[in-house]
This record gives structure tokens, sequence and C-alpha cells, in this order.
């Protein structure tokens, strides 16, 4: 089984979200977890809704920092900040294979509770697709 280290800011949403998905999809072959550089401390509640909406089980998820798989290998370490935000991106040193994915933060979404919930689905559909392309 391979271990993959998940990375955003916040891990509030993106970093979630594709933990998540790499779990479900990965029929065994992987294990999962994410962190965040500066993580928010909650789950933002549309990641749940779109990962329930899609039949995606999310699990115990929990906005934590990296700090605490200081010490691990992984053989994947992925990032899916957008850089074109601006956004720190977190970086993690260490000989696991390093892919970054830019998907743009459906957090910052604004407009009715319909372009919201368009917004989730489309960084969701951004790292299915990711997923299903480039992990073995």
């Amino acid at each position: 089984m391979k271990k993959v280290l998940v990375l955003c800011t916040g891990n509030s949403c993106r970093s979630v979200m594709a933990e998540a998905l790499i779990n479900h999809l990965g029929g065994g072959r992987y294990q999962a977890v994410s962190a965040g550089s500066t993580p928010t401390g909650q789950i933002h509640p549309h990641s749940l809704a779109t990962l329930a909406r899609h039949g995606v089980p999310a699990g115990q998820p929990r906005s934590k920092s990296w700090d605490e798989f200081t010490g691990q290998t992984f053989d994947y370490i992925i990032t899916v900040c957008d850089q074109a935000a601006s956004e720190s991106c977190p970086v993690r040193p260490g000989p696991a294979q390093k892919l970054h994915w830019s998907i743009p933060d459906p957090a910052k979404a604004s407009g009715t509770a319909a372009d919201i919930e368009r917004a989730f689905d489309a960084a969701f559909a951004l790292l299915k697709n990711r997923i299903d392309s480039e992990l073995p």
C-alpha cells in the first residue's frame, strides 16, 4: 500500500476532498492523509456535502498541521494549492514523489448557493481527474 500526503494551506477543502477521493478510488492501493501549513481548524461543510453528494465516504476528517506527520515517510506528496491567487502552497522535503495539482479554492467562491455548489463540484471533478490519471 502506497502512502500519500495531500497538502494545502488550510486543510479544510481541497486536501480533505483529495484525501477522501484517493482512499475511496484507490481500492486499498493507497492510504491518504491530508494536512495544511496553516490549518483553519475546521472542515468546510461544503467539502463534506460535496463528497456525500458524489457518494464518497469522508471518513473522520480533521483540519490539522503537517507537523503531525514529521518523521513519517510517504510515497507521494501532493500539493493542491492554486498558485494563481498568490496562495502560499506548502512544500515538504523528503524522498517522496512530489505532485502539484493547481486546484482553485472553492472556499473562495461567492454568489448563490448554486454557484458555491458548482465551485465545489468543479474542484471535486478536477481532483478526481488528476487522481484517475496520475496515481497508477
